[in-house]
């Protein structure tokens, strides 16, 4: 028998939907894979095996009945660990949730669910994601598959990881900075941001309010999209939640082309900090772009050098606030509370034992940010830069039809290389974030490996809002066109473990 493992989403579905393989047998391999292989890449914090073999057997009586199963129904699923789950852990990554257990379903949760798609477990992240790396996590770093010495990304290492290591076919991440299409350029995966309020944010634990948007992670592209549609839409429980009808993201992603496509090259996004190998990747996609009949056209947009500043104003001026919430009294880690301290103090003892060092930073800059007198000075002020950067987006999609760029400056770097340089390791997300401050949709997906460390290197295409069909319509030509040309998918080209 194939390896089941192996296969795209979208075939494990067909062949559970045919009868040629059951779900039960779909999740035990998984689960035999994640036993075989996660103490080396530590993808997942935890693995609910009685739960995701309960829901597969759900699936296989369904199909014995010759009920109509959905476009997933069956197939394996990785789930970032900042999504509530009813009945089994979500920590986000901290201390200050260890043991956790919610009472509720994230919106998210609940559409995997009643899309009868198996979650497996919860994966790895940077502490309420907030990294680019996954070194952040308070359970200890993921390793890249390419390179176990390397960065998955961040803060969805976990979610990357697991595709990239075959332990899942589809995964869920999320994508404040970058957090979802980052970690999918250094592991050689596909990873989509939807239009902000695209994906329900009820039940994904709050970092940053205005930018956090939840999405897929796959290793395809048409695996991307049909997972986009299971979890997308209106919900009423989101206040943010867009009210219109999900763009025809499968249909893009099964009849890509970009024929006669007006296609964007960000100038700003080039030059010093970018690693030699990631541009000529990048630069041979531009060309066969054109090869496939796309008109290229480079594009200025002066705002994005601004754009990092800007977001590590309001992302951490966003979190001190939202992360208030956890003050030992309701939930979570409880440190101190011996009938002697205060409430003050319990909470500022929890605080300290319970949030990391990244998480504490941003609090602060955060607060200092929002604190009278400098209110408009800073936050006030990256505001008004966001405001500029929405209109550099807005003048751009006149001319064009999509951006592209690198997704990330370089390749997957060392763990523990910029563990003490929090600059250099923002640095790693300085294409992704004015996409995050404009709201639109992006993807990133694999363009080949670098020359200089066989890494992979991510080509990121970026549509305006409620656009994102012209994500998978690029992006399904791209990858068409790139095995085509080398046989076979980047992704298989991964180490084994």
């Amino acid at each position: 028998m194939t390896d089941l493992t192996r296969l795209t989403a979208a075939e494990i579905a067909a062949r559970i939907a045919s009868g040629a393989v059951t779900a039960v047998e779909v999740t035990e391999a998984h689960l035999a894979r994640i036993e075989a292989v996660d103490e080396k890449v530590h993808a997942f914090l935890y693995v609910d095996r009685e739960g995701a073999l309960a829901q597969a057997r759900a699936v296989d009586a369904k199909r014995e009945r010759g009920e109509e199963l959905g476009p997933l129904a069956g197939v394996p699923l990785a789930l970032k660990d900042i999504f509530t789950t009813k009945g089994i852990p979500t920590t986000v990554g901290s201390k200050i949730l260890d043991g956790w257990i919610p009472p509720y379903d994230a919106t998210v949760t609940q559409r995997l669910r009643d899309a009868d798609v198996i979650v497996l477990g919860k994966t790895n992240m940077d502490e309420f994601a907030m990294g680019s790396s996954t070194e952040n996590s308070a359970f200890g770093p993921t390793g890249n598959p390419w390179d176990l010495t390397r960065v998955p990304g961040g803060s969805g290492g976990g979610s990357s990881a697991s595709l990239a290591s075959f332990q899942a076919p589809l995964a869920i991440g999320t994508d404040t900075g970058g957090s979802i299409r980052q970690p999918a350029a250094v592991t050689g995966t596909v990873g989509v941001k939807p239009t902000y309020g695209g994906v329900s944010r009820y039940g994904m634990v709050a970092f940053s309010s205005s930018l956090d948007q939840g999405g897929p992670c796959a290793r395809t592209v048409l695996d991307a999209a049909l997972l986009h549609e299971v979890i997308a839409g209106h919900d009423p429980m989101d206040s943010t939640s867009i009210d219109e009808p999900v763009p025809a993201v499968v249909e893009a992603a099964r009849n890509g082309s970009v024929r006669g496509m007006r296609i964007g090259v960000v100038k700003e996004f080039a030059g010093e900090g970018y690693q030699a190998g990631v541009m000529q990747r990048f630069n041979e996609s531009v060309e066969l772009l054109r090869e496939l009949g796309a008109e290229i056209e480079e594009i200025s947009c002066p705002s994005f050098d601004k754009a990092l500043a800007a977001y590590y104003l309001i992302a951490p001026s966003e979190c001190s606030s939202n992360l208030a919430r956890f003050d030992a009294m309701r939930y979570g880690l409880r440190v101190g509370d011996d009938g002697t301290k205060s409430a003050e103090d319990v909470t500022a003892l929890t605080r300290a034992e319970g949030f990391g060092a990244e998480v504490k930073r941003r609090i602060m800059l955060g607060t200092y940010a929002l604190s009278s007198g400098y209110y408009d000075a800073y936050y006030g002020s990256a505001q008004k830069v966001r405001t500029l950067i929405k209109r550099d987006f807005e003048k751009a999609f006149e001319r064009v039809d999509v951006l592209v760029s690198p997704t990330t400056p370089t390749t997957a770097f060392p763990i523990g290389e910029r563990a003490d340089d929090p600059m250099a390791m923002y640095l790693a997300d300085l294409c992704t974030i004015p996409t995050n401050l404009a709201g639109n949709a992006a993807m990133s997906l694999p363009c080949g490996l670098a020359p200089e460390d066989g890494l992979p290197v991510g080509l990121q295409i970026i549509a305006p809002a409620m656009a994102d069909d012209r994500l998978y319509k690029v992006g399904a030509a791209v990858e068409a066109a790139l095995i085509d040309k080398w046989g076979h998918p980047l992704i298989e080209e991964a180490p084994s473990l």
